[in-house]
């Protein structure tokens, strides 16, 4: 306690989602006194399982673990806090009109497209190598440019080190490929419209990008850096909610305090530094650094304020892209809905409808407009054949992340919330002709949506648009990408910096390790 009464920590983490636990958790491994301020009555953010309608729960956002590296998970021990997978290497599965539906495992493309067979293992063989020399880069923060600092030239340096290694073919491909539309590489390798449907869907999803969009590899290499190269689509036990616990779990081990339901309305700063922090209640919390999991806009214009700001960098903050343009659907089931064609162990991995790039990109042409999809891409899973504890005996719940759904539809969101509904369930009725039959109840999250119940501004699941703009380097702004804000003692750990989006906890984890550095 402070001399006034007031408490006092050495660390004070915003939000508990994912990042803000990893951190917390990290810092208190660091020695650190840590308290975690979340407003919502559970810790998890965007990662939480919730009730959808009675007796159904789902990953109320996210719905697979895919990113978060299998080295930070055995670092904060959380099998020993009880997460346990449902489902580990699910099968993708791109659905066909006419019932002839693709597996993208090996064995399926090699009997359907041998052609395309070969193509897809030299271009999975091409991606693990690039990955490999490119997931370092994920798993650190940033150099500083024009520092002059022997760390950041020798971050610099490792990160040539690594690219020159690839040799001189896969060196020249990265620097040929890396600024291009999707559309173009995979028009380049592979023959099947289906096939190239499916692999644009990972350069697109969660962004405000259509295939032919410039950069869309980068997206989709970022995707594959972030794995590590292997695709490990995996369903915790319990949702994704089960893994926030988890976090929370390991943090609290490390003796970091948490708080729900206790919204943070601003930060402090004394003498030009953060100070601690101000809660909805009025409550003061005196703290030596602040680490905000809350997206850029809120962090700086809504809880920093602009006063602490010069122009520049209000300015730039103010300019981020935030829109989301991905919804989430989710529908309490009285019964397996029937797939023909479509074998249970496919039902239980991803299905993708994304029949080809050009209609991805018709559907991402409406979004440029204000106006959501007339047919709409499509990433959807069945929770529950993997835990059927998510849903009643005998009922099921399905989970889809639909694509495009513009923060700022053109014609509001009241008005068009139950056509949008009805759109998507009638597209994935297309494959099940008995879905509406199934159907218990439905629940659309919009972009608006995620904003208000998940706080985050726009409604982006990667707090910031993942671009070549505003990545790596430069995210989520110049001024404050190596986590640190331009005001001392405040640093971000949230999906709106490096290296983005996902449940992948990396930024919290570097957030944390930036901390304990510049501390030493």
């Amino acid at each position: 306690m402070t001399a006034a009464g007031t408490p006092r920590y050495d660390c004070i983490v915003v939000g508990g989602g994912h990042n803000g636990l990893v951190c917390a958790a990290y810092l208190a491994r660091g020695g650190r006194s840590v308290l975690v301020l979340e407003a919502a009555g559970q810790v998890g953010g965007a990662a939480v399982t919730r009730e959808f309608a009675p007796g159904f729960q789902v990953s109320a956002c996210a719905h697979l673990l895919h990113l978060m590296p299998g080295a930070l998970m055995r670092e904060l021990g959380l099998s020993a806090q009880g997460l346990k997978l449902a489902a580990q290497h699910l099968p993708t599965t791109a659905l066909s009109g006419d019932g002839a539906h693709l597996s993208l495992a090996p064995a399926g493309l090699a009997q359907r497209l041998p052609a395309d067979a070969v193509a897809y293992g030299e271009w999975q063989a091409l991606g693990q190598r690039l990955a490999a020399a490119l997931h370092p880069v994920l798993t650190d923060a940033p150099p500083r440019l024009g520092t002059g600092s022997w760390r950041a030239r020798a971050s610099l340096l490792r990160l040539g080190w690594r690219i020159r290694r690839l040799g001189r073919c896969d060196m020249r491909e990265l620097l040929r490929i890396g600024g291009m539309n999707v559309q173009d590489l995979l028009d380049e390798r592979f023959e099947s419209p289906l096939l190239k449907g499916a692999l644009a869907v990972d350069a697109v999803l969660g962004t405000n990008l259509g295939p032919r969009s410039p950069g869309t590899v980068l997206t989709l290499l970022y995707r594959m850096a972030a794995a590590g190269g292997a695709e490990a689509l995996a369903q915790p036990a319990g949702g994704l909610g089960a893994l926030s616990t988890a976090l929370a779990g390991a943090a609290t081990a490390a003796g970091a305090q948490i708080r729900t339901q206790a919204p943070v309305a601003r930060i402090l700063v004394s003498a030009d530094r953060a100070s601690g922090v101000v809660l909805a209640s009025g409550e003061e919390i005196a703290a030596d650094v602040v680490v905000s999991s809350a997206d850029p806009k809120t962090t700086f214009l809504g809880l920093l304020g602009s006063e602490h700001l010069d122009a520049g960098f209000t300015r730039r903050v103010a300019q981020l892209r935030t829109g989301g343009l991905a919804a989430k659907l989710h529908l309490a089931l009285e019964r397996l809905p029937q797939f023909p064609d479509l074998d249970r162990q496919a039902l239980r991995g991803r299905l993708l409808i994304a029949p080809s790039p050009q209609y991805i990109e018709r559907a991402f042409n409406h979004a440029k407009y204000g106006e959501f999809s007339a047919a709409p891409m499509l990433e959807i899973t069945v929770p529950t054949l993997a835990d059927p504890t998510l849903a009643p005996p005998g009922k099921h719940v399905l989970s889809a992340i639909v694509q495009y759904a513009p923060y700022s539809l053109r014609s509001g969101w009241q008005a068009q919330r139950q056509s949008f509904t009805d759109l998507a369930i009638d597209t994935i009725g297309a494959f099940a002709p008995d879905l509406r039959d199934c159907l218990h109840s439905a629940q659309l999250l919009t972009p608006p949506d995620i904003e208000r119940e998940f706080r985050i501004a726009g409604g982006h699941w990667h707090h910031a648009e993942l671009a070549l703009d505003q990545f790596f380097l430069v995210r989520p702004v110049p001024g404050a990408a190596q986590y640190q804000g331009p005001v001392a003692g405040l640093y971000l750990c949230g999906a709106g910096c490096h290296p983005g989006g996902g449940v992948m906890g990396v930024a919290g984890r570097n957030a944390a390790r930036q901390v304990l550095r510049e501390a030493a």
